[in-house]
């Protein structure tokens, strides 16, 4: 095995033996990154210089027998969460020139436990897509197969763990942004309980929504990165002052037997691709015989979870992205007539297709008028989504299906067809209205050779359960 295949977990284990230095494996990852960047476009911003100087420091630390799991570890970084001194885009032409003067929580947590940061990853503009084909800076491609998408929004993220160029990597997840793109790239991706982990210096898209989680090369390393980011944070109202379980030591090789599984019958519906539908059958009856108990359950609203979705989140992203208008940071446009037709003229440069139609249909839900006939309905229908899962857990222990109705499509192939594009995400969204935890974890592959993954959702703030049975799953697997 060579040494950019191996996990965190390896990786901390060979620093630790001084097997390697932290500045040795770091330059092994920047030399990947520069044979494959212009291939896979992963990242948007390299960060050599500090990847560098983190990792002498790290080299320091681990002389002096301090040393975490995640010292010297290199990773890539969603663009959208604000480092200080490092360009942060969101993937927009909009925040092309931004440099954060802070940094986000989570960045905070992981320079606290001296990680190298080999750089920011490419997304779709404003986490607004499932294809990572709405980002500024080009495409990323699927490691996989460099015709198809990685997915989306967290593609940049899903690409770099899956080839190689970083050891894991930070996402973040409104609709299924962390769990569709590892999918697709055949990685583990997490997306945490609705205020588990802090939001604050994440650049906001839909704060009703957004978590940030880690991709991974499996559930092991998933465990560790989770562990380092979660937490109650005072600067983030949203943050939820609960206790946080010891991730790592709540891994344990156990039977599955008695294991109650829960499997809608709306995830396995008319559209479905039947290469995904048979690999998770086949999973499902792999579990079976190792004595979990599989139920069909029903979540009977799912149907509407797209729509209304489509409604709270452009609602919610109107009202962060007003922020934007050429005042005090980002984009300005250079030629106008005065402060209104620079506003206009910075908004229609700044931002492109797929981020100005997300802002008309939230505008217009939110308008006079119809605010009672879009939102507030919309936050009625998503309360029953809610009492849909609640109901559920209530004779289950996780619930399994697949991550997406397909595999990864070609690059060009949904760009122009919105509605399709967004039925992309209808089995992770749910998870996202109710707030609920989701994992996605490679569960084989198609015939073109394309990873398939199966999404385990598990109850409220029970990551540790949630993270324990994808851990006994993969053993199985």
């Amino acid at each position: 095995m060579e040494i950019l295949d191996r996990s965190i977990f390896e990786l901390h284990n060979m620093l630790k033996n001084r097997e390697i230095t932290s500045q040795e494996l770091t330059n092994k990852f920047l030399e990947k990154i520069e044979n494959l960047n212009k291939k896979i476009n992963a990242y948007i911003t390299i960060c050599e210089d500090i990847a560098i100087e983190q990792s002498k420091k790290a080299d320091e630390k681990i002389k002096n027998g301090n040393i975490s799991y995640l010292t010297g570890i290199p990773l890539s970084i969603k663009d959208l969460i604000c480092t200080k001194g490092i360009r942060t885009t969101c993937g927009s032409k909009m925040l092309n020139n931004y440099i954060p003067t802070y940094n986000a929580t989570v960045y905070e947590k992981l320079l606290e436990q001296n990680i190298v940061t080999l750089g920011k990853v490419n997304m779709d503009e404003f986490a607004m897509g499932s294809s990572n084909e709405t980002s500024y800076f080009g495409p990323v491609r699927n490691p996989h197969d460099l015709e198809r998408v990685p997915g989306g929004s967290s593609g940049g993220s899903a690409a770099s763990v899956a080839a190689n160029m970083c050891a894991a990597s930070l996402g973040s997840d409104t609709g299924g942004s962390i769990r569709q793109p590892a999918s697709f790239c055949g990685v583990v991706g997490l997306k945490p309980t609705y205020g588990r982990v802090s939001r604050y210096g994440l650049v906001a898209f839909a704060s009703s929504l957004d978590q940030i989680g880690p991709i991974t090369k499996n559930v092991e390393d998933c465990a560790i990165l989770i562990q380092a980011i979660s937490g109650y944070d005072e600067k983030d109202s949203t943050s939820v002052n609960i206790e946080v379980p010891d991730y790592l030591k709540d891994l344990k090789k156990e039977s599955l037997k008695g294991l109650k599984i829960g499997v809608p019958k709306e995830y396995f519906i008319a559209g479905i691709n039947e290469e995904v539908e048979k690999c998770i059958k086949h999973l499902l009856n792999i579990l079976e015989k190792e004595g979990a108990e599989i139920i069909e359950i029903s979540l009977p609203h799912t149907e509407y979870a797209v729509a209304t979705y489509y409604i709270i989140a452009p609602a919610e992203a109107s009202s962060n992205l007003a922020r934007y208008d050429g005042v005090k940071f980002g984009y300005r446009a250079e030629n106008y007539e005065d402060l209104l037709d620079m506003y206009k003229k910075t908004r229609a440069e700044g931002f492109g297709d797929e981020v100005k139609r997300r802002i008309m249909i939230g505008t217009y839900a939110l308008s006079s008028g119809y605010y009672d006939a879009y939102y507030l309905k919309a936050a009625k229908v998503r309360n029953l989504i809610k009492q849909d899962f609640q109901n559920a857990f209530n004779v289950v222990d996780v619930i399994m299906c697949p991550v997406s109705p397909t595999t990864a499509f070609k690059i060009g192939e949904k760009i122009d067809n919105p509605l399709d594009m967004y039925l992309n995400d209808i089995f992770t969204i749910p998870v996202n209205l109710a707030g609920l935890p989701g994992l996605s974890l490679p569960a084989g592959k198609d015939s073109n050779n394309l990873p398939i993954g199966l999404q385990i959702i598990g109850n409220y703030f029970q990551e540790n359960k949630l993270l324990n049975i994808a851990y006994n799953v993969e053993q199985c697997l």
